[in-house]
């Protein structure tokens, strides 16, 4: 028998989506100072940020509930392809003040989006500090990058609002960035 023909045959079902949109951002003209994600509910058991941005090429920071204390750290490892590869790292007194979490990118060329997938674990649970992780890349004929960023908010606070802030300029027209809650099993 065809596997189709057993896959027909049996009494699997289709499995719904875990992932559910809560909210989309496109930049309009004249770019954005930053993305922000508002009202988030507690329903879900993790969200993520899916997303594709380009402005001047720099970092995204990502605060919570408008919390500017030092309570943020990230540490991140990159390559680039043609060089070793690196870390870095920051804590809630690093070099960028005291909201660094690393959450993505922006891409610099004119005509290259950088992608971005920034998963936020656990954060409506009051009961623990909220840790994050990124992927993001893009690349420019060549030279691009490539992250995978860790990082974490000591705070125990269910999260409600999310910002993406460029550690300098904006974010450039057409970026857009949506938000997701992801179901619990």
């Amino acid at each position: 028998m065809p596997i189709l023909g057993i896959i027909a045959s049996s009494k699997l079902k289709a499995v719904p989506s875990s992932y559910e949109s809560i909210a989309t951002v496109t930049v309009g003209g004249g770019g954005a100072a930053n993305i922000e994600f508002t009202s988030i509910p507690a329903t879900y058991t993790h969200l993520q940020i899916r997303g594709i941005g380009r402005g001047s090429f720099t970092d995204l920071t990502m605060r919570f509930n408008s919390d500017t204390g030092n309570n943020y750290s990230s540490h991140r490892l990159y390559g680039t392809g043609s060089s070793t590869p690196g870390t870095d790292g920051e804590d809630s007194t690093g070099a960028y003040g005291t909201y660094i979490l690393y959450a993505g990118r922006l891409s610099s060329a004119a005509s290259v989006f950088c992608g971005n997938i920034i998963d936020i674990l656990d954060y409506a649970n009051t009961n623990k500090y909220k840790a994050s992780r990124s992927l993001y890349g893009f690349d420019e004929n060549g030279s691009g990058n490539i992250f995978l960023a860790s990082g974490n908010w000591r705070n125990t606070n269910a999260i409600t609002t999310i910002r993406l802030t460029p550690f300098s300029g904006t974010i450039s027209q057409y970026s857009q960035f949506a938000l997701y809650g992801i179901k619990g099993s």
